[in-house]
């Protein structure tokens, strides 16, 4: 926007986003749409538009096209629409994203509508307008689509056309923008209605490409599909041209004195210390899982003095504040205060925020309103460090972030040429409590067991971290994959879907600074940590009187004290964030059984099962719960084994080396071989939700050693 210019905005083109649209776009031409030209080309049409930020937030807006298809009933021609249904992104749109309508039928939906007071009855008449089966229900604007007289619409929510659609004269400086060509369209909550005022004004204009729809976004018509991206993308570009050559340039105001960006070490480090902090005020009322951006618009709208009017006066377009709530949580002290100072203050703004959200929702609701939903921030701004943004998983929060880097955008457009002036406040309180908006979060899955948790794996690159990893993360946990392997690391993060799913950091469990920096690396990628397992390990098989005191030493620094710094680090930052938590050590059934020629290990491993029984003594009154889980013999898949461990346990037993797995099934009382999934599945066991009373337990995977057995 103003001040930034092309570069700075592609910039801000979230690289998760980009790379996961550059997958998925065009492939998927299926059934719902068949061979047919005209929903074909809107999907091309809309990954072109949605590819763009500049062209329209994450999900937000949608695009149709009219056309012909058959009547499965006469077999005659029946006019039909293709529109991005409820949900989704235009970015990666499929066919079945698409809901498909009759047009006859919707349109004969105008001589029986109700009026405006009655409006959200006729989102569930779409259903009766549909074509076959399959595809995405109807959303809210399928009306301004179908009402239209045109072949193909897009509605979208770029930042230039809202900073027209928020200025306090936007519709005097839509004129000066554009002339006739694009007519200004006053705020109306999406709804049937609206579809109608938008029908109206094409047909009274119809020299018209499209409209400024107020506090809202654009919409675009064209007879061709075309004709109508090309219109689209002429309002999107002619409005930010409008607001660089006549905008102030620096419509924030001047740099606020001790608001300045912090060196970038500096702030990020401030912001992992303060996570923990903030995690815990943004999940007073349900656990979130958090996003930290340092993006240059950001830390530029923090350092300049307008930045607390601006705040204060909230997001505007509904797509923003539905996920970002109506305004921020703001801390108001320079970027180089004491963190106790910003602890402490950040304390007394939320238990404000708390207070004011909730008589914001007094002041509103009816008798028919859903609900409270929780009065806690989704963005909390720090002056110097950046912006944390929260939400049901990191995806959600992190749309959340880049929602607010465009409510600030909109707000630097508007403040440019005019003054930023949002939609009222009870008309947003009708967009978040809408009835519909709580039908449609009545309709999402059910959350996962881990789903909001964040899980930390040392020794997560390979065998058993490994499979707990993958497990955690299909759980729903969000995986910080921890291993002194980079690359094994990173190629785990990416096989559990990347950075909204898994993160990589490398880390030498014997280093406390390396442990303090993955630990920091969580908090800025999600938030916070919840789940930690102690992993990490190595194998050194010998006769007592070949063990050297080097042995010994490496063995009791990775496993015992590697073990015990990753505990007190997680610790700290459970007990901060106030939401428990679970720590568990994969120990092994040699804490307790006397085998031969591994005293190093097995000492080691005894130190980490009573690690677990004084942890879960100390911790629990911060309601953080420490267990483990003693595995046996796991050779297949094992990094510990393939290093040289099974060739040295096999000599040991007399067996070949690829035998050692059958070897030790068959000392078992099951007679089962034990494999790195199974360690897995009984960490989850502890962690998944079950077992929430119990702690201080160690659960053998062993298939029934009995001289392992726990007394």
């Amino acid at each position: 926007m103003i001040g930034n210019g092309d570069k700075d905005m592609d910039d801000h083109m979230d690289e998760h986003r980009a790379k996961h649209r550059a997958k998925h776009r065009d492939e998927h031409v299926d059934d719902h749409i068949g061979g047919r030209t005209e929903p074909a080309a809107l999907l091309a049409r809309s990954h072109r538009l949605g590819a763009d930020p500049r062209n329209t937030n994450y999900a937000g807006g949608n695009t149709s096209a009219k056309g012909t298809g058959r009547d499965p009933v006469t077999g005659g021609e029946v006019e039909l629409m293709w529109v991005k249904g409820s949900g989704g992104d235009l970015g990666t749109l499929t066919g079945q994203g698409l809901a498909v309508l009759r047009l006859d039928r919707l349109r004969a939906l105008a001589g029986v509508y109700p009026g405006v007071d009655h409006e959200d009855e006729m989102v569930a008449a779409f259903d009766f307008c549909l074509h076959g089966r399959g595809g995405a229900a109807p959303s809210i604007d399928t009306a301004m689509h179908g009402l239209l007289d045109a072949a193909h619409v897009d509605h979208l929510h770029p930042d230039s056309g809202i900073a027209l659609a928020c200025a306090a004269d936007g519709e005097k400086l839509t004129g000066e923008c554009f002339g006739d060509a694009v007519v200004w369209v006053p705020w109306r909550r999406p709804g049937f209605q609206l579809g109608l005022d938008i029908a109206a004004v094409r047909k009274a204009n119809p020299q018209a490409i499209g409209c400024i729809l107020g506090g809202h976004g654009i919409t675009a018509w064209g007879a061709t599909s075309e004709e109508c991206e090309a219109n689209s993308l002429r309002i999107i570009r002619t409005a930010q041209s409008f607001l660089d050559e006549h905008g102030r340039p620096e419509p924030f105001g001047p740099v606020l004195e001790g608001h300045r960006p912090l060196p970038e070490p500096e702030r990020r480090a401030r912001a992992a210390a303060l996570a923990p902090h903030l995690r815990a005020i943004a999940s007073a009322d349900a656990p979130q899982v958090g996003h930290f951006t340092d993006d240059t618009v950001i830390l530029d709208f923090l350092s300049r003095a307008e930045h607390p009017r601006l705040a204060a006066l909230g997001t505007s377009c509904p797509d923003h504040f539905l996920r970002t709530k109506v305004r921020p949580l703001l801390l108001d002290l320079p970027a180089t205060a004491p963190i106790e100072d910003v602890v402490a203050r950040l304390a007394d703004l939320h238990a404000a925020y708390r207070e004011e959200y909730e008589s914001y929702y007094v002041r509103h609701a009816g008798p028919d309103s859903p609900p409270m939903r929780g009065a806690d921030p989704a963005i909390i701004l720090i002056p110097g460090v950046g912006m944390f943004s929260y939400g049901r998983d990191k995806q959600t929060a992190r749309v959340a972030g880049e929602f607010y880097v465009n409510a600030v955008n909109v707000m630097r457009g508007a403040e440019a040429v005019s003054s930023y002036a949002p939609i009222e406040e009870s008309e947003k309180f009708r967009i978040e409590y809408w009835a519909l908006e709580e039908a449609k979060l009545a309709r999402m899955p059910k959350p996962k067991p881990l789903a909001t948790r964040v899980a930390l794996v040392t020794g997560a690159g390979s065998g058993i971290g490994k499979a707990i990893a993958c497990r955690l993360a299909a759980e729903g946990a969000c995986v910080v994959v921890a291993d002194r392997d980079a690359a094994s690391a990173q190629a785990v993060a990416e096989d559990l879907g990347g950075a909204d799913k898994a993160i990589a950091v490398t880390v030498d469990v014997t280093s406390e600074d390396e442990i303090a920096a993955a630990f920091d690396a969580a908090m800025l990628a999600f938030g916070g940590v919840d789940l930690v397992v102690n992993n990490a390990g190595v194998s050194i098989s010998k006769p007592l009187l070949e063990t050297t005191a080097a042995d010994w030493d490496t063995q009791h620094t990775i496993m015992a004290r590697g073990s015990f710094l990753v505990s007190r680090e997680a610790a700290g930052i459970m007990a901060t964030q106030g939401m428990g938590g679970d720590i568990v050590y994969i120990v092994s059934k040699n804490a307790v059984f006397a085998g031969p020629n591994n005293i190093a290990y097995s000492a080691t491993k005894a130190d980490q099962a009573h690690q677990v029984r004084l942890l879960a003594a100390e911790l629990g009154e911060y309601g953080i719960r420490v267990n483990g889980v003693n595995p046996d013999g796991v050779v297949r898949g094992s990094g510990i084994f393939a290093g040289g461990w099974g060739a040295q346990r096999a000599a040991t037993y007399g067996v070949p080396e690829e035998k050692l797995g059958e070897f030790y099934a068959q000392r078992t009382i099951l007679k089962r071989e034990v494999l790195p999934e199974h360690v897995a599945n009984a960490v989850f066991a502890l962690v998944g939700g079950d077992l929430t009373h119990t702690t201080g337990l160690l659960v053998p995977v062993d298939a029934g050693v009995a001289a392992a057995f726990l007394r």
